[in-house]
């Protein structure tokens, strides 16, 4: 299934845009302060040059799901006068790719990781920075140490661009604590997932918890709830909005809908990563292959085959799952048993299982018929993907 309803296409070149004005803006800040905080900002372009951006094409869905209008050069714009706020949705929507960076940043330090879409990670790229110049301590800490600057730095952007999108501040009120939600279960997340990498006793429970909370709600959920939030509201509705409908800056039955078509999509968009982590093309993906396997990831396919293991295949996870001198021929073995166990079959079941359930929602959500059909599509964008 094509993208062409969900314009993802026109909503790429409009958060560019965005992404572009805001970091023009601040590289005259940093220059300000010293010319040697270059570098960081190239760093910072680099990686915002790529990714799908469907966390703004969600946030923007969203949007347009509670009746927000389509702004010129969006898709679903027709040629009568917009609300003079429509224009900067994917402005604010734009922050959620700082939000989305800031994580792989953090993410690839903790996770010791190379390469981040194709180019050495801030981290590495750092080190090698300091390398090439001869400086004084460690090569590694000093790129460490700039990594958790840099990320710390796009967190706070992250903010500072959702305020300066130009939407009214009734709207930005609304939005605010479901921004707020997201970095925190983020957060939250990622040390879930951290845990589970130090202890190695993770279930597929476990996982799933990590799943929901380090990516599904902040990539589909959250963003739907956000874009729902900024959407004009009709005279008198957040008075009469119950305590769900408060919270997510919208009325109760939209963000419930948000809800339950965001957490499956969210979970399945993860699931397809995780498979992809460990039986991608590297070219694709952008990352080698025996990344996760190194790392000794917990992901729900893992935790899968360990359940399912023999004596023998369990003797291969435990001595090659985190192992950081792990070579190709030892993670053929560790897929192997992921194969085997039928652990990668039931991850691809889960998958379609979580698409239907997402599915299902969307045809009774109380949504404009122009954004189920999009939503649909990004459905498909999100999981039928090879990176």
């Amino acid at each position: 299934m094509t993208s062409s309803s969900a314009g993802l296409g026109q909503v790429r070149e409009q958060v560019g845009r965005a992404l572009a004005d805001f970091l023009g803006r601040q590289q005259a800040v940093l220059a300000g302060i010293d010319e040697d905080l270059a570098p960081g900002l190239d760093a910072i372009r680099d990686l915002l040059a790529g990714g799908k951006r469907l966390r703004p094409a969600f946030c923007y869905w969203g949007w347009r799901a509670a009746g927000g209008s389509a702004p010129a050069g969006c898709p679903g714009h027709a040629e009568s006068p917009d609300r003079a706020d429509g224009g900067h949705i994917l402005t604010a929507a734009a922050a959620l790719e700082l939000l989305h960076v800031s994580a792989l940043v953090h993410d690839d330090v903790m996770d010791g990781s190379e390469t981040r879409r194709g180019r050495p990670a801030v981290h590495r790229r750092f080190a090698a920075h300091h390398a090439a110049g001869g400086w004084r301590g460690s090569a590694d800490s000093f790129g460490t140490g700039a990594a958790i600057l840099l990320g710390d730095l796009l967190l706070g952007w992250t903010g500072e661009l959702f305020r300066a999108s130009g939407l009214p501040a009734d709207a930005l009120r609304r939005g605010q604590p479901v921004l707020d939600a997201m970095r925190t279960e983020m957060i939250a997340g990622q040390y879930l997932d951290l845990l589970g990498q130090a202890t190695g006793t993770g279930t597929v429970a476990s996982a799933l918890r990590v799943v929901k909370y380090k990516s599904a709600k902040y990539t589909v959920e959250g963003p739907l709830l956000l874009g729902a939030a900024l959407a004009p509201r009709p005279a008198g509705a957040d008075a009469g909005a119950g305590a769900a409908g408060t919270a997510a800056g919208t009325d109760s039955r939209l963000a419930a809908a948000c809800t339950a078509y965001g957490i499956p999509l969210g979970v399945a968009f993860q699931l397809r990563d995780d498979v992809l982590g460990v039986f991608g093309d590297p070219a694709e993906t952008g990352k080698p292959v025996t990344d996760d396997l190194r790392e000794g990831k917990r992901t729900v396919l893992v935790a899968l085959a360990q359940d399912r293991a023999d004596s023998a295949q369990a003797s291969v996870l435990r001595r090659h799952l985190g192992d950081p001198r792990l070579d190709e021929a030892a993670a053929a073995r560790v897929r192997g048993v992921l194969t085997e166990t039928g652990a990668l079959a039931e991850c691809e079941q889960m998958i379609r299982g979580s698409v239907r359930e997402a599915l299902a929602a969307l045809a009774n959500a109380p949504f404009t018929s122009e954004a189920k059909t999009a939503l649909a599509e990004l459905a498909a964008t999100a999981v039928d993907r090879a990176d």
